[in-house]
């Protein structure tokens, strides 16, 4: 008799945004003359730079002549992307990153998910709260938790609960709590949170000292504009012996239908087996990389290449001003309304707090029901999220500045 693996019956009902999709929907159905203006999910709506694309239609001809045709790639990436990644996103802030570090992917969320599987399914993980629901779904399925409770946190996990006093950056664990696996994501989603430089040497500190691994998924480090605020964790001095770092072109360059990433694992990077020896983890992932994955597309490689194109960076960052613009109305919308609020100034996400005591669902049903905006329930990305509200600076422009008059004129 087959089986399936039971674990996945401890998730909750739905997927945060599956469900926020059937509730739109339904509401869709029933009011069709009413328009919609989405600012929930982070889908990006403005297309690819046009470096990019020039690049892509290239690649594509690459692959039409016998002479300059690709079949399988290797599975962690062309040199020639890597070289990239090597020199602009890690070289140039002073930081030192090999080639074979870097392991180029389809998307930051699947290796977010898929490196636990590296680790013992006995690893103490801890967790921010509120949370991206990738990091905690995963090793739910994977089997590293019990069931949840009533508040939706899983036996087994280490929620690091934060909010407006500590401007949603956790404290480190207490005594006694040693963690094995620590997640964090800065620039911060769902809040826009940020760490400082001195937040993240604290974090490199404390993993040394607990002999801990840090999964630090930098995909917004595109988005910060305060010189101050460290774009790597590998920035801080001693983070190559106790991180590993995911970065993505999906909200960067507009590749969320495209499909490109990269996660460095820094050679220096080790920890024990069941015997207690030391091992590196830079082989283990690149194991299960290839046993699992044959590549990104090389046409796709190429688009990502000309990122760094003098063209290219200067398209993406014309790209990250017009997603900056629309944080800049939605924050101003809100402090209109005198709705307190964090984040859209270095991160794509404006984090804010549910005016009148509404819990985070109700909020989301008087948001689409009465002015026609889609948004996301804090609720969703945690307990602590509880009260919150995301609403997202990837729409098109006018449809931000109609979407904040209309909450303006619903909720004033």
């Amino acid at each position: 008799m087959a089986r399936i693996n039971d674990h996945y019956q401890k998730l909750k009902a739905g997927y945060l945004f599956p469900e926020i999709g059937r509730r739109v929907s339904q509401f869709a159905k029933q009011n069709p003359d009413k328009k919609i203006i989405r600012l929930g999910i982070g889908d990006v709506t403005q297309p690819l730079p046009l470096a990019v694309i020039e690049a892509m239609h290239k690649a594509v001809d690459d692959m039409a002549r016998k002479e300059t045709f690709y079949g399988y790639g290797p599975e962690s990436g062309y040199d020639f992307l890597k070289e990239k990644i090597q020199q602009y996103d890690y070289a140039s802030r002073g930081v030192r990153v090999e080639l074979d570090e870097i392991f180029i992917s389809d998307g930051s969320k699947c290796d977010t998910g898929n490196i636990q599987e590296i680790f013992d399914l006995g690893s103490r993980i801890a967790i921010t709260d509120p949370v991206y629901p990738v990091y905690v779904d995963t090793n739910v399925m994977a089997g590293r938790t019990g069931q949840a409770n009533d508040k939706g946190q899983y036996e087994g996990l280490t929620y690091l609960s934060c909010g407006p006093d500590d401007n949603f950056v956790p404290a480190l664990p207490t005594a006694g709590q040693k963690m094995d696996i620590i997640y964090l994501c800065f620039p911060n989603n769902p809040t826009g949170a940020v760490a400082t430089k001195e937040q993240l040497s604290q974090w490199v500190r404390y993993a040394k000292e607990s002999d801990a691994i840090i999964l630090f998924d930098a995909a917004y480090e595109a988005f910060i504009s305060d010189p101050a605020i460290p774009h790597s964790i590998y920035e801080i001095e001693g983070a190559r012996e106790v991180a590993i770092e995911f970065r993505s072109y999906s909200k960067t360059a507009g590749f969320t239908g495209t499909r490109a990433a990269f996660t460095v694992v820094p050679r220096e990077l080790t920890a024990a087996n069941s015997k207690g020896d030391r091992v590196a983890l830079n082989p283990l992932w690149n194991r299960r990389h290839s046993t699992k994955f044959n590549g990104v597309s090389y046409p796709v490689q190429r688009a990502a290449e000309a990122v760094y194109s003098d063209a290219g960076r200067r398209q993406v960052q014309e790209l990250i001003a017009y997603y900056m613009n629309n944080a800049r109305v939605i924050r101003e919308g809100l402090t209109a309304l005198g709705i307190r609020h964090w984040g859209g100034v270095n991160a794509p996400y404006v984090w804010l707090q549910t005016p009148n005591g509404l819990d985070s669902w109700a909020f989301f049903d008087r948001l689409l029901q009465q002015a026609n905006v889609v948004g996301t329930p804090g609720s969703g990305f945690g307990a602590a999220g509880e009260g919150f509200f995301r609403l997202s600076a990837f729409g098109d422009a006018a449809q931000v500045v109609e979407a904040m008059e209309r909450i303006r004129k619903n909720l004033s």
